[in-house]
């Protein structure tokens, strides 16, 4: 064969190999987009607690469960990681809320 030219059976491998890249290329992004937003949303949330109170940031906790749980479900993270994302940030805002409700 010359030189540069492929067997027949090193092509197939060659294209499955470009196939697998663009793949994992797509995924990666999706799953970027998804942690991306989760954590926007989650930074949002305790900004919106540690400035305007527990009252305003228990409206955005919802908004955060739902991505949280969604970027486990797309795979993007593993559904504990979800779960002690929003566990966390629900235990900081009942504890906001007790701070206020003492003093």
């Amino acid at each position: 064969m010359a030189k540069g030219v492929l067997s027949p059976e090193k092509q197939k491998h060659k294209r499955r190999v470009a196939k697998n890249v663009r793949v994992a290329e797509r995924r990666r992004l999706q799953n970027r987009y998804h942690v991306s937003r989760m954590k926007t949303a989650f930074k949002k949330f305790y900004e919106t607690l540690k400035k305007e109170g527990a009252e305003a940031a228990e409206k955005l906790l919802p908004l955060c469960q739902k991505l949280a749980y969604k970027a486990a479900a797309k795979g993007a993270i593993h559904k504990n990681e979800a779960a002690r994302r929003v566990s966390r940030a629900a235990k900081r805002l009942n504890l906001a809320k007790q701070t206020v409700a003492q003093a």
